[in-house]
């Protein structure tokens, strides 16, 4: 899942190399923290949130099959 993550969130943004995705296992669920360089953050927030929100929302897709609860966090 973080793979499919750091894809998604590569093929966003302008600078692909800055970006981070990290994984941490947290009260039993699974946290993936998103890091990009400081002039794409807008372009993975989008306007409103959307595209932060349809990021979480593929993600939580994706940890159906595991049966995990999964939470993404986009640090600025």
């Amino acid at each position: 899942m973080q793979e499919f993550l750091l894809f998604l969130t590569r093929s966003l943004v302008e600078h692909p190399d800055a970006v981070k995705v990290e994984e941490i296992e947290e009260d039993g669920d699974l946290v993936f923290e998103i890091t990009v360089d400081e002039d794409d953050l807008g372009r993975v927030i989008g306007r409103g949130g959307r595209v932060a929100n349809a990021l979480r929302s593929l993600a939580r897709a994706a940890a159906v099959r595991e049966e995990r609860r999964v939470l993404v966090d986009i640090l600025d």
